[in-house]
């Protein structure tokens, strides 16, 4: 028994040194981002799908509020492949609204061009013409989206960083606007939740955000909006993914 409980008060000491170690970071990092990100600009949530938005992104949104960063949201479908294009619309308002993105900054594109179907790929010209309009219009300086391995793997996730990229490399992007994309991880790490933290500190080049336990709680409330796509392997996404905890982000 005695053995148990040195067991149990070093795995103590261990954990409350990690997340001392994490904290420490976590105010370090902030400063550092501020300084690179800047306070007050506008930017630019480029998605896929309703639920992106909470699924792979929550750290970012409430990481650019931390940094009173306006928030605004454009995401190119509906959602419709099950024919839920209606629900899934509500749903990515009131998750907008749990991670403080208001109705206003959200803007939901739903035509035959960009269809939620991951055997067609959308055209990068077409993709690249509307997110320019976005940008132009509403003033963007800093544009967040997926990279070029879409996290999941999607044709419409990937789709949106060739647009993007394409935008970037073609010097079409107005100046001082900026591009971060979403790291994309092997599947171990992208189901092994806070323990990818060691992970992430080590392979980070420019953006780190990670969530307290308050607002993990914030992106789960999000999330939960998505009623529609909560189908058990959802619900363990939610539990395991590194994704409603962890954002690595480069800068292009």
């Amino acid at each position: 028994m005695e053995v148990v409980g040195l067991l149990c008060l070093a795995a103590a000491v261990l954990a409350w040194g990690f997340l001392w170690v994490w904290d420490s970071s976590e105010r370090m990092k902030s400063q550092e981002q501020a300084g690179l990100l800047g306070g007050g600009s506008r930017s630019l949530l480029v998605i896929a799908h309703p639920d992106d938005e909470a699924m792979f992104f929550a750290p970012t949104v409430l990481g650019l509020a931390r940094l009173r960063h306006r928030v605004s949201l454009l995401c190119f479908s509906a959602g419709n492949y099950y024919n839920q294009g209606e629900i899934r619309k509500k749903e990515l308002l009131q998750s907008c609204d749990v991670l403080g993105i208001p109705p206003s900054g959200v803007r939901i594109i739903d035509n035959r061009d960009f269809p939620d179907d991951p055997g067609v790929q959308w055209d990068t010209q077409r993709v690249a013409s509307v997110l320019l309009w976005h940008i132009e219009e509403n003033g963007i300086n800093l544009v967040v989206t997926f990279d070029a391995g879409g996290v999941s793997g999607h044709s419409n996730h990937v789709a949106l960083y060739a647009a993007v990229r394409t935008l970037h490399s073609e010097g079409r992007l107005p100046k001082g606007c900026s591009v971060l994309t979403l790291q994309s991880v092997n599947v171990l790490r992208k189901y092994i939740s806070l323990l990818d933290l060691p992970f992430s500190l080590l392979h980070t080049r420019d953006i780190l955000f990670v969530l307290t336990s308050k607002e993990v709680a914030q992106a789960k409330r999000a999330m939960s909006c998505h009623r529609s796509q909560l189908l058990w392997f959802r619900r363990l996404y939610v539990l395991f993914s590194r994704y409603m905890r962890i954002n690595s982000l480069h800068f292009l």
